[in-house]
């Protein structure tokens, strides 16, 4: 049978730049292959090899046979480019996933099919890491917050320390509440138990504080949230003025991020004045009552009356409890809607109107929410860079 002219292997590999596989034989002509020889005894045309053709004219370049498979001994195309010079991509090497399901049946779906049949997450569940994004947003700085109200007993202390538990539980960064209230303010014993050291205390001491170390002693923990009660005996409380409170804000906000202060009941005392000097944020307290949203609103007016514009348009209204059946509770949310920022309605709970000390365990699920809606409201003023 007729048989193909070879290349000489002996001499393949300086004309090629690769070796050709196989042995060269003895007369120059390469040994035919079983599939060759049974083609040949059978009458049939002997089966193509693959033999090498050049791609181009370039030097160096890759062999492969005229269907555009690699040619017999030829290595694997590479991507373009030095391997040592590619950038590596973590991405790349893990397999995309979406959130897993947390909550009810779809949960025990994927658990209980080893994750083959996912339902996705719920929209409760979608707008909850919608919720937990927001109160977690980036903050250049130290953001102040002022909890007031004109009105007492509408649970302004009670926002405060649970606003303040909220961003402390989901955030890295160092969070306060001071309570600012001349009259014996209850913040600490709502949190801590602790009101041994009270924010006269810092004061008379003030030039030793220079460290982190040092705030800390005057400071009682409830939780992640670093608390500082007010003086607990109301003769001397009428010396926290304007220009101590601001001395005070000046040394903390040195050591912590968001500094939230309870500023009392009375919006003319002279403590007030500093803290709403200095306030980046306000969260005005009332309730779904007439008189409870009526002080709510008498509170914004003064505010406005004194110059304090700019804060209102921004303010978040809270309003704790449950509105009665005489209420016209879509009327009241759009009056503090066309006023303020945000409005967030916190429902009534067992565990808070005990007035004891908060634990956040025991709040119920509707409660927790609501605070954490709270504090991503809160944390969507917070500035994104440093203000010069």
């Amino acid at each position: 049978m007729a048989r193909h002219d070879e290349p000489d292997p002996a001499t393949w590999w300086e004309r090629y730049g690769h070796r050709l596989h196989g042995e060269p034989t003895g007369s120059g002509e390469r040994e035919t292959t079983v599939a060759e020889d049974r083609a040949a005894d059978d009458g049939r045309e002997p089966p193509r090899m693959a033999y090498p053709q050049r791609q181009g004219g370039e030097a160096g370049a890759w062999f492969t046979d005229p269907s555009g498979l690699p040619a017999v001994g030829a290595e694997p195309r590479r991507a373009a480019g030095p391997a040592h010079l590619r950038s590596f991509d973590p991405d790349s090497l893990v397999r995309a996933r979406g959130p897993v399901p947390d909550r009810g049946w779809r949960k025990i779906l994927h658990t209980a099919t080893l994750g083959r049949i996912d339902p996705g997450p719920s929209a409760a569940q979608l707008a909850a890491q919608d919720r937990l994004a927001r109160v977690r947003s980036h903050l250049a700085g130290t953001h102040r917050v002022a909890v007031t109200s004109l009105k007492g007993g509408v649970g302004k202390t009670t926002v405060t320390a649970c606003l303040g538990l909220a961003l402390a539980e989901y955030r890295g960064d160092r969070i306060l509440a001071l309570d600012a209230n001349p009259d014996a303010g209850t913040l600490a014993d709502r949190l801590t138990g602790h009101s041994d050291r009270t924010v006269r205390d810092l004061l008379d001491d003030l030039g030793a504080v220079d460290s982190w170390t040092a705030v800390s002693r005057y400071t009682s923990l409830a939780g992640r949230l670093q608390v500082l009660a007010s003086e607990q005996d109301p003769a001397a409380g009428e010396a926290f003025t304007r220009d101590e409170y601001l001395r005070v804000d000046e040394a903390l906000a040195r050591y912590f991020s968001v500094m939230i202060t309870d500023s009392g009941t009375g919006m003319v005392h002279s403590a007030m004045a500093g803290t709403l000097d200095v306030a980046d944020s306000l969260v005005v307290v009332g309730a779904p009552t007439v008189d409870g949203a009526g002080r709510a609103s008498k509170t914004l007016d003064w505010l406005v009356a004194h110059g304090h514009e700019e804060l209102v348009g921004d303010a978040v209204v809270v309003l704790v409890g449950r509105a009665g059946r005489e209420i016209d509770a879509p009327a009241l949310r759009e009056h503090f809607g066309g006023r303020c920022r945000v409005v967030v309605e916190v429902p009534h709970d067992p565990h808070l109107a005990t007035g004891g000390r908060i634990d956040q365990g025991r709040l119920r699920p509707a409660t927790r929410d609501a605070f954490l809606e709270l504090a991503a409201a809160v944390a969507e003023a917070f500035p994104a860079h440093v203000r010069r």
